[in-house]
């Protein structure tokens, strides 16, 4: 079994932190492998000094809804005070940290640029910089590490809450690794100490891991989920249902235009590898085309060391907008969200030029050529950040 960080910072009181004042950035993934809470292990713990919880995007027990804003409170639980890093702030301001010596950081990412929760973290490295404070980072798994690099850069720190930081759509890293990059590559320059794990190799997926999975986010329920997220999250940028307000969220891909057995029978003859289409009905109980019925297809991943999430993403974006006009861009604060998560207008701009008769995979595959260079651009960089074993 791995020894997760929080478990070599209890076994060995590491990084000196029995004489300091503490904040603790978590949520529920924040486990051990017995599935002890890090906010019960640490205040329950005679050694340490918890004043004060961070809560991130869905709060620090996991109760908020994707996009919803999370207020300031006190923890039941514990009694501590929690402020919101998903509300009107997302950064650390000096003084949330007043009174503080030592913020630390341990949640389960997923593995993918779109999710928040890493630049939670980037954003925490910010905030004890600028207070004169440190962060300790208690490294987990990238559950799809499996994957490797894929997919463009969003440049600089030009980008938004869902891609910024210059990552790909999968980075292949650790949080830990991940904030070492964070705080050297962009200048950050904060007091960091990254506790690791034991035993993690990055050819281990999490179900490898000996480890318990505890879904960090109320949209992220299984691996499954999370091996495919990477490419069907770019239909948040669109008007089809990516399975939000089901129990397959990202697995389930949909519209009330759709013809099931068509739009499966068409995937499935387009021979991806790693996955299967399966026609569904189904009915979101929230989010897009609620309580409405509404067909589509089940993206099943049969063989994951095959399988590319990007690829089959890509090809499913691009057959749904290539056989109906009834597929339309979402608009947010008069930015396509898609541009967003894809980095830029490339993807939009492909998509709208195709037709019928060209092949979905192929143009897919004439995407993820366009961003060659910047994926093994950021995979040289991030060499020099790598702790674990490939």
């Amino acid at each position: 079994m791995v020894q997760l960080g929080v478990e070599r910072l209890l076994e060995n009181k590491l990084a000196g932190l029995d004489e300091e004042r503490l904040g603790l950035i978590t949520n529920p993934s924040g486990i051990d492998s017995e599935l002890n809470t890090t906010i019960d292990l640490l205040s329950e713990h005679e050694a340490f000094d918890v004043h004060k919880l961070f809560g991130p995007e869905h709060g620090i027990r996991g109760d908020a809804q994707a996009g919803v804003k999370v207020d300031d409170s006190i923890d039941e639980q514990t009694g501590l005070p929690v402020k919101s890093l998903y509300g009107e702030q997302r950064r650390l301001q000096p003084e949330m940290l007043e009174g503080l010596d030592t913020v630390i950081y341990d949640m389960q990412d997923v593995g993918c640029r779109f999710y928040t929760l890493i630049y939670t973290l980037a954003y925490a490295l910010e905030g004890v910089a600028e207070a004169e404070k440190r962060l300790v980072v208690l490294d987990r798994p990238n559950p799809v590490a499996p994957l490797g690099v894929v997919g463009n850069r969003i440049e600089g720190t030009s980008g938004s809450f869902v891609g910024n930081y210059g990552l790909p759509i999968t980075h292949g890293m650790t949080v830990g690794e991940l904030a070492e990059y964070f705080n050297e590559e962009f200048e950050i320059g904060a007091d960091l100490t990254v506790i690791e794990m034991r035993d993690w190799e990055r050819s281990d997926w999490y179900s490898e891991t000996g480890l318990p999975w505890v879904y960090p986010s109320p949209n992220m329920p299984t691996l499954q989920t999370a091996t495919i997220y990477p490419g069907t999250c770019l239909f948040e940028g669109t008007n089809l249902s990516e399975g939000r307000g089901t129990t397959r969220p990202f697995e389930l891909i949909g519209a009330p235009w759709i013809s099931a057995e068509e739009w499966a029978t068409e995937l499935n003859a387009l021979d991806i590898e790693g996955v299967g289409f399966r026609p569904v009905h189904f009915t979101p109980t929230f989010s897009k085309h609620e309580r409405d019925t509404i067909e589509g297809v089940q993206v099943h991943v049969l063989d994951r060391d095959a399988v590319n999430p990007v690829v089959v993403g890509l090809t499913m974006l691009i057959s749904a907008f290539s056989s109906s006009n009834e597929c339309e861009w979402l608009e947010y604060d008069n930015e396509y969200f898609v541009d967003k998560l894809a980095g830029g207008e490339y993807l939009r701009s492909v998509i709208s030029d195709v037709d019928e008769e060209d092949s979905p995979r192929e143009v897919a595959e004439t995407v993820l050529d366009h961003w060659e260079n910047e994926r093994s651009g950021f995979e040289n960089i991030r060499e020099q950040y790598l702790r674990y074993q490939e």
